[in-house]
Parts: C-alpha cells; structure tokens; sequence
C-alpha cells in the first residue's frame, strides 16, 4: 500500500489538496472521492474508504474540494472567504480538473461523492463536462436547491446567510454566488434531469435512518436514473454510524461494513 500527497491547482486558481491511495501490485481502476458539505478529505470514514478501495486494487484519490475553506488535516477552517464563494459550478469545474488529472489510459474511472459530493458528481455526469465508467452516490440529496422562498430572499438580500460548524465552533458563512448562479442556471442546477441523462452505471447509497438528507432522496435519484442500483442501509444514519476522526484502520460500523459491502460487490 502507497500513501501520496499531492495539490493542483483548481477552481479560480485555488488550490485542491489530496491523497492518493495506491495498491503495490498493478491497478484495476481509479476512483476519485468527493466530500460532503463542510467536509473534508479527511472526515469521517473517507480515509478509510479510500485505503478499503486500495485493498481492492484501486487508485484511489480523496481531496479537499478548492473552496471547502480547509487546509490538509483536520484543524479549522482556514480559508473561511474560500468557504463562503462554494457554489455547485465551482465544484463541478474542480471534479472535471481533477478527472483529467488523475484519468489513467485503459484503465476505468469511477466517481465517488458523499452528501454534496454526490451532487456535484452527478451534476459532472450530467453536464457531461467529464467521462467516467460509473459513479457511486452515498447519502446524496436528489435536489440541488433545497432552501424555503424565505431563505433564499433572505440570503440575496444580505449577501450572505450563517451556518455554525459544530465540528469547530466557528460561524461559517454561505454566499449568495451559490443561490444566484441556480437561479440563472434552472436546468444546469436542474440534478433529477441532469441525472436522468447518465449512460454509465450508479450506484446510489443511503442509509434508512438518515436525519440529514431523507432516504426518500435516494429513491428518488434511482428512479431517474438510466442503469440505477440502490442499497439501503438498516439502521445508518448521513455518515453511517462513523465517527470523526475515525482511524485509517479502525474497525468500522455494522452500517459503513454494510455500504462497503454494497460498493465492493457493485464494482466490477
């Protein structure tokens, strides 16, 4: 097993840090991993997915989307104005420089997004701003715009709307760039037909008991979906009953055993 760190340059020149995990013998695909809202590479159970996807013969490559506002580790958010101009279409522009980084000549690509990373990898797929060979979709929602009438009069009428980091205790901050560009952009933003466009396989993952993103999401998502498989996770919640920090090697929940267990026998 290889473990790398890399960067590279992303959306509006910032940068995408990242690791790579690679298995010693030769590999049988890559697989780029995208987080979820006020995530990071490091959360939760994506250091151990990851090195899971390297046991099975995979490339695999976790990052910090360029906006997430966070550095390598698992400190605070350092970059808190990097944070607050996240929109949909800065993440889809860092997955496709990402795709052509890491894309390997006749080896296979699979997308991987949890949460909002899902989003933003279907949106890649459906936008066809990038090619992969399938895409596998945990806790994602099944709309992008998810605010009330009031929330988005609110945050265009103060430039900006507050959103409490429980992980850090700091006042993080959500612009309106990431409203306005849905608004001039309906069908670019519109996931359900983006998605309903998708040739490659997906494989969509949610865990019954999800209080974030309602498991209804993921049954939604599968039945637009040209070639959708959907697992349903007994009794797991948005992160699948893992902790943060949860160790690279540390013995993972009955529900995060269960999604890899989907994933793995899933993949080719």
């Amino acid at each position: 097993m290889n473990i790398e760190e890399w960067t590279i340059e992303g959306s509006r020149g910032n940068p995408i840090y990242g690791t790579m995990h690679s298995p010693n013998e030769l590999a049988k695909g890559v697989v780029l991993l995208a987080h979820g809202f006020m995530g990071y590479k490091e959360y939760g159970m994506f250091p151990w997915l990851a090195q899971q996807f390297a046991e099975l013969g995979y490339i695999a490559h976790r990052f910090n989307f360029s906006h997430s506002g966070m550095l390598p580790g698992d400190g605070p958010f350092e970059h808190v104005e990097l944070f607050e101009q996240a929109t949909w279409n800065r993440q889809v522009e860092d997955i496709e420089i990402l795709v052509s980084a890491v894309k390997k000549p006749d080896m296979p690509l699979y997308l991987f997004g949890h949460s909002r990373g899902g989003v933003s990898t279907l949106l890649s797929l459906g936008r066809r701003v990038v090619e992969a060979d399938g895409a596998i979709v945990l806790s994602s929602p099944s709309h992008c715009l998810t605010m009330t009438q009031e929330q988005q009069e609110s945050l265009l009428a103060a430039g900006s709307m507050e959103l409490p980091s429980g992980r850090t205790g700091q006042t993080l901050h959500a612009g309106k760039a990431f409203l306005q560009e849905q608004l001039e952009d309906p069908e670019g933003h519109d996931l359900l037909a983006l998605a309903s466009t998708i040739d490659v396989p997906v494989l969509v993952v949610h865990g019954d008991k999800d209080p974030t993103v309602p498991p209804s999401c993921g049954e939604e998502l599968q039945s637009v979906l040209k070639n959708g498989t959907l697992a349903f996770i007994p009794g797991s919640n948005h992160v699948f009953n893992t902790t943060n920090p949860f160790p690279v090697d540390g013995e993972p929940s009955g529900q995060l055993a269960g999604a890899w267990f989907s994933i793995a026998t899933w993949l080719p």
